[in-house]
């Protein structure tokens, strides 16, 4: 087992009501003991008995990136069939397990991983790990299983994205700005593509990603190592080493002009959606972009917001996200302007605003009130033993090593308003931009 190593003392200072404090990084970490077993399963244990709970994670390396052009969605399908259960807890009986042990669970898909999870009263650990063993063994994929879910799915995507303004903007932000890498179709996937979902393919994709070869499982909270690994071990070991075949994606070409596309909908306002090509998760420039990105669009301060909705009063809100997957992604900026007000107007402020943190510093203060919105933000995810278990979870498979969400910290206290300027020039470029925009559609209401 590997024991987390403690780091060298780093203070950020955080301002609130007019008080200043050190927060020492050192004291914000916590001890993690790592395992993986002879079948390739990854096991991640810490302990917290501060609080008789437990945080049961249980995360696959697969999302919408595994998938095949045609059978878009199967991986976020497949977060809905395992709802389904095994043989000792099948189909309603899972739920009712759940529920009547004071046990609650969710599930998430991602690009590059699908997450299940349960909060529990510690005493229900070794049942947790008897029925996430049991649907992992023997999860009931069935004709009448999937047709139900599919349907579940469908009408999923028509409420988050058919009949969502965002949704729709999102989908076309990543569908135009991606020609070649998978992360232009959408996590939920096409609707064609759901409907040629069949009962081999799920049996297929079930058994290439879904093994204990291709997982992680974290528990955190108030149990002790040694007999939780050796449950684990139990219930587990047993199941067989499968190769999960990680075929190289196809690499997304540099683009070389501004792509942009025009969106009717019915709609009160125009809305825009522009997006950067950057850099990919644990990269040093994806901390510049993150404190960049807080800058311009994070909250009614930020410059974009101030710009925009308070001085020249031609959005209603502005929002924005430094989007770096385990693979490049998108820096990405959201306007919703006011009524009457054309796109056009909109996006001449916004580049204005673009290219003046290319040609200036940004103040050190700005750099430091982001800095300490981050750190507030992981502070707040750390507080329970859950947040501890998804982001140990998430450090583990996108990036490869647990222990990296510690060290994030570091790196972000090292950026300087040099850093922040030298990636706004590297990315900001008019050639590497996609803009979205949707205009209401003329003789509809929405």
């Amino acid at each position: 087992m590997k024991l987390l190593m403690v780091m060298s003392v780093i203070l950020f200072t955080v301002t609130s009501f007019g008080a200043t404090t050190k927060l020492d990084i050192t004291k914000l970490r916590f001890p993690v003991q790592k395992k993986v077993l002879p079948n390739g399963l990854t096991v991640l244990l810490y302990e917290d008995h501060t609080v008789p709970t437990v945080s049961y994670h249980t995360w696959f390396r697969v999302g919408s990136k595994d998938e095949e052009p045609g059978y878009t969605g199967i991986a976020h399908l497949f977060e809905h069939m395992m709802f389904k259960g095994g043989k000792r807890f099948p189909g309603t009986e899972f739920e009712k397990m759940l529920q009547g042990n004071g046990i609650s669970n969710n599930a998430f898909t991602n690009y590059d991983y699908t997450g299940y999870y349960e909060d529990l009263p510690s005493s229900k650990l070794k049942l947790v790990i008897d029925f996430e063993a049991d649907r992992l063994e023997n999860l009931q994929i069935s004709e009448e299983n999937l047709k139900s879910e599919r349907e579940v799915v469908k009408e999923e995507r028509r409420m988050r994205v058919d009949n969502s303004i965002n949704g729709v903007l999102n989908e076309a932000i990543w569908s135009t700005a991606f020609k070649v890498h998978p992360y232009k179709w959408p996590i939920i996937g096409w609707m064609k593509d759901l409907n040629a979902i069949d009962l081999e393919r799920c049996k297929k994709f079930f058994a290439t990603y879904y093994s204990v070869s291709n997982a992680v499982i974290v528990v955190a909270g108030d149990h002790n190592s040694n007999q939780t690994m050796d449950l684990i071990t139990k219930y587990y070991g047993h199941l067989p080493k499968v190769v999960v075949p990680k075929p190289a994606l196809a690499q997304e070409p540099k683009q070389i002009e501004e792509r942009k596309v025009t969106i009717k909908r019915s709609a009160q306002t125009e809305h825009v959606v522009i997006g950067y090509h950057i850099s990919r998760q644990g990269e040093p420039d994806s901390f510049a972009l993150d404190l960049l990105s807080n800058i311009l669009s994070e909250g009614d301060s930020s410059r974009l917001y101030k710009r925009l909705v308070y001085n020249d009063q031609i959005a209603t809100n502005v929002a924005g996200a430094s989007l770096t997957p385990q693979d490049p992604g998108l820096f990405e900026i959201f306007i919703e302007l006011k009524p009457g007000v054309s796109h056009t107007k909109a996006l001449a402020a916004l580049y204005d605003e673009l290219n003046l943190v290319m040609k200036s510093k940004v103040k050190t203060s700005e750099i430091e009130k982001a800095r300490n919105q981050i750190m507030s933000h992981w502070v707040s995810s750390m507080k329970t033993v859950h947040g501890k278990a998804q982001s140990l979870a998430l450090n583990e498979i996108i990036t490869g090593s647990f222990e990296n969400a510690f060290d994030d910290l570091i790196k972000y206290e090292k950026v300087n308003a040099l850093d922040i300027q030298r990636v706004a020039q590297k990315y900001f470029a008019p050639k590497n931009r996609t803009v979205i925009v949707l205009v209401p559609e003329k003789g509809k209401k929405p």
